[in-house]
């Protein structure tokens, strides 16, 4: 069974300029994530799909394959990653062939281990109904217990309303975050559905200190004292 990992990096971050090769403890931001998919067996290669070619060269330099370049209309704020996913499966398939698992780990989420990767890749493998998998976390806010949204007077109602008494967070549905840790796919239905949640979907958990995603200077700060430890935790 081919399963080929994919990150997307685009050149053009505006919360964090220069994001996907901002130094983190020392490296570049991209490089935490080619360097985990390398070490992932079950993965055939790792593809690098960016609009940059700074980035093209460092993900190079790191050991993944930068096969062909994202077009410039795939890589604005307002395109879809759903479609920069299309084109990347259309790029390998024209040039390598069908392959069975389509795995995305986005450049964002530098924490992820392995054995996240192979979570996801299981999940989908194991159950032939699923067209894809993502990663979660336990959610710390719950719509139905302790989120509010503003009604048309401006007072403040329980988010989402269940119909249910309520009173414990234990009576509420379980709600989960979508982490950027790692994404597994059939590759046929990426190109035959319009959203990542319109087929069927299994979950993979991820604990919290695996899931960090980088979007903001807040985020990076955070991120790089979380990898400035680990390192001297390893070096100990």
């Amino acid at each position: 069974m081919r399963s080929i990992g994919f990150i997307f990096a685009r050149g053009g971050s505006k919360g964090v300029p220069g994001k996907n090769i901002k130094a983190l403890a020392g490296r570049p931001l991209i490089a935490y994530a080619i360097e985990t998919a390398l070490a992932c067996r079950r993965l055939e290669t790792v593809i690098v799909s960016t609009d940059d070619e700074e980035i093209a060269s460092v993900a190079r330099r790191y050991g993944a394959e930068t096969p062909f370049m994202r077009p410039a209309e795939l890589a604005s704020d307002t395109a879809p990653e759903w479609l920069a996913w299309r084109h990347a499966i259309l790029e390998v398939e024209r040039e390598r062939g069908p392959f069975d698992v389509f795995v995305s780990m986005p450049a964002t989420s530098p924490f992820r281990e392995v054995s996240d990767i192979e979570a996801c890749i299981d999940a989908l493998t194991g159950d032939f109904g699923a067209d894809a998998v993502i990663s979660v976390k336990e959610a710390a806010r719950n719509p139905y217990f302790n989120m509010v949204r503003l009604d048309e007077s401006g007072y403040a109602q329980r988010a989402m309303d269940s119909g249910a008494k309520i009173v414990r967070r234990q009576d509420v549905p379980p709600i989960f975050d979508v982490t950027t840790v790692a994404y597994a796919a059939r590759p046929s239905y990426v190109l035959r559905a319009e959203r990542l949640l319109e087929g069927k979907v299994r979950t993979v958990l991820v604990p919290d200190e695996r899931a960090w995603d980088i979007d903001t200077p807040f985020d990076f700060m955070v991120a790089d004292c979380i990898a400035r430890a680990k390192s001297n935790r390893d070096s100990c």
